[in-house]
């Protein structure tokens, strides 16, 4: 049984409470444990599963939160620092599943989120196992 972390951006907890449901559910069917270490933002999110995975407490990650398009570009930093930064601790060996949405609006990010929709809190917890499959097999 494998530990993840779920780090959640807690800024639409609607939204966030449906990624991790669907994250947890997909984490649980595979037969491993999930805990949730909440972020102010985005792109915090990132740091924390630095130093959470240095600790050695856990196997993989998922990153969850929801960045909406305001007015200013403000979304095109948080979307693309936060992105760029799983993505380089990613390179570094750490299994990480990224469900941090990125939309226009509201409402997409409510389909995305939503389990019986698309289920992107899910996604992200399935690529994380995948990923940490990758790790056993080669690392």
């Amino acid at each position: 049984m494998a530990r993840f972390l779920i780090v959640e951006a807690r800024f639409y907890a609607h939204l966030n409470d449906m990624l991790i449901a669907g994250a947890k559910a997909a984490i649980e069917a595979a037969g491993h444990e999930a805990k949730v270490l909440t972020v102010p933002g985005a792109l915090e999110v990132p740091g924390a599963i630095a130093l959470a995975a240095e600790s050695g407490d856990f196997d993989a990650f998922v990153a969850i939160g929801v960045v909406i398009r305001g007015e200013t570009y403000h979304f095109e930093i948080v979307a693309g620092e936060s992105a760029r930064a799983i993505m380089a601790l990613t390179m570094d060996g750490i299994p990480i599943g990224n469900g941090i949405l990125t939309t226009e609006n509201e409402q997409q990010a409510l389909v995305r989120a939503d389990p019986a929709q698309k289920d992107k809190g899910g996604e992200a917890a399935k690529a994380a196992i995948a990923l940490l499959k990758l790790v056993e097999r080669f690392g």
